[in-house]
């Protein structure tokens, strides 16, 4: 059966992760209340940002400020703000 968590992004039970995708306490934070779902949503919001503002992985300042992005859209509501994008219309 599968673990289920409350998962804080998407206020309700849903499915958990499998295990702990990103280290140390923030990590464990997102293992115990971040759902597989708002991971995902989480994922295809970083690739934007990571592409849009031409983010260097290997440079401190670049993942700290997508740490700081992760923090506040999967617990805080806070949405990723990336220039020029307009969402789809749901129709």
């Amino acid at each position: 059966m599968a673990r289920t968590v409350f998962c804080s992004y998407l206020k309700k039970e849903a499915e958990g992760l499998d295990f702990q995708l990103y280290p140390g306490e923030l990590g464990e934070r997102i293992f115990n209340n971040i759902s597989k779902q708002a991971w995902a949503e989480w994922q295809k919001k970083q690739t934007m940002l990571i592409n849009e503002k031409r983010l260097n992985l290997m440079d401190p300042t670049s993942r700290a400020f997508l740490e700081e992005q992760m923090e506040g859209f999967l617990f805080a509501g806070k949405d990723v703000e990336i220039e020029g994008y307009v969402p789809p219309e749901n129709n």
